[in-house]
């Protein structure tokens, strides 16, 4: 199955000081998903959201434009105060372009496609593929990063620029991983202060981002 690709289409009129992609709008073609969205969560027009499985979004996170959700692999859960940035995706194919299903919990319930813990960070271009992958609390995935299918990232890991997880890796929470392969721990136990900041950004990027939910509903 293969994922929605983008096409130009002119961008709606909103206020100067809302923010838009500088780049064209994608396409929104797929199955619509079902959805559930917090009352508070802030999701951009043009972000492509695509699957028959259920996407979550919860309490004041905010998907940027042109962000992906994909739920095509199973359910995607954003966590509280998350933010997933331009061309991101969750729940994408691996580079063969297969979508990877959850395993079953202990209940026999599918684990989803990818869960993401709260206060977790998605930078441009990052993809999280499907397959159980989970991004825990306060993560924060850097720009053009990949996490493989099926992995598990602790809390308070920082993935930096263009970094890759194997698929099925486990990475211990406050590990730093570094583009070139080197791994650290962060000791700083700043992880308090950090969290107050992504919500101060969120507070910022709430009043830039025109959101608006209900399209996807």
């Amino acid at each position: 199955m293969s994922s929605a690709t983008p096409s130009p289409a002119p961008s709606s009129a909103h206020g100067h000081h809302k923010r838009h992609s500088i780049l064209p709008a994608v396409s929104q073609s797929g199955p619509k998903p079902p959805v559930q969205f917090s009352s508070s969560c802030t999701i951009a027009d043009s972000a492509l959201l695509t699957g028959p499985h259920t996407i979550i979004v919860s309490t004041e996170s905010v998907i940027h434009p042109r962000a992906r959700l994909e739920s095509l692999g199973g359910r995607v859960t954003v966590g509280r105060r998350c933010i997933v940035h331009e061309r991101a995706c969750l729940g994408a194919a691996d580079l063969q372009g297969r979508y990877h299903k959850g395993s079953p919990d202990k209940e026999g319930r599918s684990m989803g496609a990818v869960t993401l813990g709260d206060y977790v960070t998605v930078e441009v271009g990052a993809q999280v593929e499907s397959g159980g992958t989970v991004i825990g609390e306060g993560t924060t995935v850097g720009i053009g990063t990949r996490v493989g299918a099926g992995a598990v990232v602790g809390k308070h890991c920082t993935l930096t620029a263009n970094s890759t997880v194997a698929a099925g890796e486990v990475i211990p929470d406050h590990t730093v991983i570094y583009s070139n392969g080197l791994r650290r721990v962060d000791r700083r136990g700043v992880s308090d202060l950090k969290n107050k900041a992504q919500a101060r950004q969120i507070d910022v990027l709430r009043r830039m981002i025109p959101s608006n939910p209900a399209k996807f509903q």
